[in-house]
């Protein structure tokens, strides 16, 4: 299905930041009760909630939640967001959560249909990297607070067509109170599809629009979506800070326009409003005077 999507800043941001990274990386800080325990190698693979898996819960005493929109993935050619893969090529992940909690985590693979690991994982932006048959991406220990947006690292695609491939994170949104007690864990999966296995839709989608009007400080936002599911808005400043972030509740298919007051304190500038349907990102500029 051909997709066409806007340029999202934090996508620019993140590939440009990996490709200056280092070949080191900061180890990995797990909270256990009041003791901090580093492991360069990160987290204790096998917490993301795939099949056969643990989750946060190991370690961190508190609920598991429905992640789908507070879990933010998408997967970058360049920097443009794709929803399906080309075997053999290479990827970039960027990952986030809605509400930006104080402290905060990750961890995440990806499994082919048979809940093998699809290709190859290697570290990037604010994570490491551990496992053997299986990669797992983590967080690390200076990227576990909301002064880090995003999480990023790099997928290598299947060699060979393995069908669709499950993306599954485990996110957590810590009390932040010195202990494992009372966190909340975010469990989220997104699937990437392969190119092998597109249908052409005769059904065109519409791009994605935004506009502001500085009368009333609304925000207005319409698109054509050919599917229906949960509608979640994050808007980003210039600096690829999420600075406002709403929940929309379900949209269906076909045409939606929805209207959202912005808060007094939201400053003039230029930001970017991400939207998504499910997992499915959508993104537009616009200038707050």
């Amino acid at each position: 299905m051909t997709k066409n999507y806007l340029l999202i800043l934090s996508g620019v941001l993140l590939v440009g930041a990996l490709s200056m990274q280092q070949s080191t990386h900061s180890t990995l800080a797990t909270y256990i009760g009041t003791n901090i325990h580093k492991n360069s190698g990160g987290v204790a693979p096998g917490k993301t909630g795939a099949p056969g898996e643990q989750n946060c819960t190991a370690c961190h005493g508190g609920s598991t939640l429905n992640g789908a929109t507070e879990n933010i993935l998408t997967v970058l050619n360049g920097a443009t967001p794709v929803t399906s893969y080309v075997p053999g090529q290479t990827y970039t992940v960027a990952l986030a959560m809605a509400s930006n909690p104080a402290k905060k985590g990750f961890q995440a693979t990806a499994l082919d249909g048979s809940d093998a690991m699809a290709g190859n994982f290697t570290a990037g932006l604010n994570t490491t990297v551990n496992g053997t048959a299986k990669k797992y991406a983590n967080h690390t220990s200076t990227s576990n607070s909301s002064t880090t947006a995003l999480w990023g690292w790099t997928w290598t695609a299947p060699s060979t067509d393995v069908g669709p491939v499950t993306f599954y994170v485990a996110t957590n949104k810590a009390n932040n109170n010195g202990q494992n007690s009372g966190d909340q864990i975010y469990l989220s999966q997104h699937v990437i599809g392969s190119t092998a296995g597109l249908v052409e839709d005769s059904k065109k989608e519409l791009n994605f629009v935004a506009g502001y009007n500085p009368l009333n400080r609304q925000l207005m936002i319409s698109f054509n979506s050919l599917n229906s599911g949960e509608l979640a808005l994050n808007l980003v400043d210039i600096n690829g800070r999420s600075v406002f972030v709403h929940q929309l509740g379900t949209v269906n298919e076909g045409t939606t326009k929805e209207f959202v007051v912005l808060p007094e304190y939201i400053k003039e500038g230029v930001y970017f409003v991400n939207c998504f349907v499910g997992n499915k990102p959508m993104s537009a500029r616009i200038i707050v005077r």
